[in-house]
């Protein structure tokens, strides 16, 4: 793409970038874009026997704040809920399982700059 991008382009290839960087990092994808009760999970990826519900927000530079700013708290209470609607969902009430925050950074070489908070968030 050579124009600007779109809010929604970036965030496209920010998950985009996310998939491949845990996938580099050692997770198993196992689902994306899980919809339940009016919201989303970004991605689902599975870290040794613990299951990561990976929220990823995308930024093109600083100039709206930090991209991890944008998981407020009740964007971790909406997170919450749908990880809880997954689990029953696929019957996995007795998983451990994690929150991690994938902020990406979008430079003005579009490259990303990845900041990836582990256990963001109980």
């Amino acid at each position: 793409m050579n124009g600007p991008l779109t809010p929604h382009d970036l965030g496209r290839s920010g998950e985009e970038f996310a998939l491949d960087y845990l996938k580099r990092k050692g997770y198993r994808i196992i689902e994306r874009g899980f919809r339940f009760a009016r919201g989303e999970i970004d991605i689902i990826a599975g870290d040794a026997d613990t299951l990561v519900v990976v929220e990823v927000k995308t930024r093109r530079g600083r100039r709206s704040g930090d991209p991890e700013d944008a998981v407020t708290e009740r964007k971790r209470r909406q997170i919450r809920r749908i990880a809880q609607g997954y689990l029953l969902q696929r019957r996995l009430e007795d998983i451990k399982c994690r929150f991690d925050v994938l902020a990406l950074t979008k430079d003005e070489a579009r490259r990303f700059k990845v900041t990836h908070y582990i256990d963001a968030f109980e």
